[in-house]
């Protein structure tokens, strides 16, 4: 086991501290220099009694790819929210709906995770397991109406996996990622 550098690891806690800080305050509800400090302490104390892993793998953020992320995010939201409402208030409620398996590309703990939780947030998709060894996401989508559809949705999960690689993704998971579209390509 090797021991960071105190840089190191400081660079790696104050976002999470700050963050301790800011949800301390919400908790609250005002701003006080007593709400401040006590919500600095109590992070100090969560970090160093419950210790987290870092996230490695070279992360970046990308602006621009996060704003196409984002902007294709919302849409997703409301096109879907709209879809599921209507097949909840409709004459005869859902008729299918399909439990599927997504092969996912990406190795890296942190774009699993986001995948999982962008593909949760859309109404009408669900994540039931992700089988962090085999990359494996199984989902529960409503409404369904065809095969194509349930292929259409598969897709689409494919579709957010690279948008958030590009967004957030090591060298290492766009090359993945590269890689992946050259052998889905078939040889002409």
């Amino acid at each position: 086991m090797t021991v960071e550098p105190a840089a190191t690891r400081l660079r790696h806690q104050v976002p999470l501290v700050a963050w301790l800080v800011l949800v301390w305050m919400l908790l609250w509800g005002t701003w006080s220099w007593a709400n401040l400090l006590s919500g600095l302490l109590v992070a100090l104390t969560v970090l160093t009694l419950l210790p987290l892993p870092h996230v490695v793998g070279g992360a970046r953020v990308r602006p621009l790819p996060l704003l196409v992320f984002l902007g294709h995010f919302v849409v997703d939201l409301f096109a879907s929210g709209a879809e599921v409402a209507w097949q909840a208030v409709r004459p005869g409620g859902v008729h299918r709906t399909a439990i599927v398996q997504v092969q996912l590309r990406a190795d890296s703990d942190l774009i699993l995770t986001m995948v999982a939780e962008a593909t949760s947030l859309v109404p009408g998709s669900l994540v039931l397991d992700l089988d962090r060894e085999q990359r494996v996401m199984t989902l529960h989508l409503l409404p369904v109406r065809d095969h194509d559809e349930v292929e259409r949705k598969k897709a689409h999960v494919l579709v957010v996996e690279r948008r958030l690689v590009q967004a957030f993704g090591s060298a290492a998971d766009l090359a993945a990622l590269d890689g992946h579209r050259r052998d889905e390509v078939p040889a002409s």
